[in-house]
């Protein structure tokens, strides 16, 4: 029997106590839901990764979450890390089909924001705001902090696999940059990763299901006038860091209806940005 203080077990740290995937299984998968099947590992690569690879064996609504990912990757292959149990880490697989037009699928890394977002602040009591496209921000101390992120990637031949990694119990001596942060540190009043999971996949379903039954339309879905509102990015004077290793700045005004950041720039013109990383910027000191 494996000694409960072991670097190893699923008990190793009494705070961050291992998801109930019995419990999950029985909220989640209920008849005409969206979920169909929910797996629990205690360590993978990469969930997206795993999913991906049995996309065309699944059926929609496979839901896989990993206690630890030990390759989690975010947007242009960036390394995400934790501790194990400190967060929650999963992927989802979504076949829209043919009632949502392929072009309109770029919208589901926004959409997976919006109820993100929306779940947490009923679970846990956090304002969770949008970095455009798929950064989730929390205030930590006064200070913008990036608690979670979101990779949408085509999957087999008709699906997308969504990851998410959200940052519930990571304390501020395991922080990974400076610039990171956590639900916790956030003050949430929920820290329980169950409760939060069942949240966070209820409000996706919701959102996922209001934006299928409008074959994908942002605008009549209200999917676009929510992701304006809890967007942090739209009105702030920021610098899209483009491929190719461009960047423009200017003021961030809309979100247009193919989900692209439009930028109102000094020379006057109006530029919209589909991909890139975007920087905050700060005022100037007076």
């Amino acid at each position: 029997m494996t000694p409960p203080d072991a670097s190893d077990s699923r008990w190793s740290d009494l705070d961050r106590p291992p998801l109930n995937a019995t419990a999950l299984r029985r909220a989640l998968l209920r008849p005409e839901a969206l979920w169909t099947s929910l797996d629990v590992v205690t360590a993978t690569g990469s969930t997206n990764s795993d999913l991906a690879a049995k996309a065309d064996e699944l059926g929609e609504g496979a839901v896989l979450v990993a206690e630890e990912q030990t390759a989690g990757r975010g947007r242009l292959d960036r390394r995400w890390s934790a501790p194990a149990r400190s967060g929650l880490f999963f992927s989802v697989l979504l076949k829209p089909g043919a009632s949502v037009p392929v072009e309109r699928w770029g919208w589901l890394p926004l959409l997976t924001g919006v109820a993100v977002s929306t779940g947490l602040a009923r679970a846990a009591g956090v304002d969770t705001a949008l970095k455009w496209p798929n950064d989730l921000l929390v205030t930590v101390e006064g200070e913008e902090r990036k608690a979670g992120g979101i990779l949408a990637e085509r999957a087999g031949a008709e699906g997308v696999v969504v990851g998410i990694g959200l940052n519930v119990t990571l304390r501020a001596d395991e922080l990974p940059v400076p610039g990171a942060g956590s639900l916790a540190l956030a003050g949430a009043v929920s820290t329980d990763r169950d409760t939060l999971l069942r949240a966070v996949l209820r409000s996706l379903e919701q959102w996922y299901g209001t934006w299928r039954e409008a074959s994908g339309d942002p605008a009549a879905s209200g999917l676009q006038e929510a992701y304006a509102k809890a967007c942090a990015t739209l009105g702030r004077t920021v610098r899209a860091e483009l491929p190719g290793g461009q960047s423009v700045q200017g003021e961030a005004v809309a979100v247009d209806g193919d989900g692209r950041l439009v930028l109102a720039t000094e020379e006057g013109v109006q530029r919209p940005v589909a991909a890139g990383d975007i920087v905050h910027l700060r005022p100037a000191a007076p």
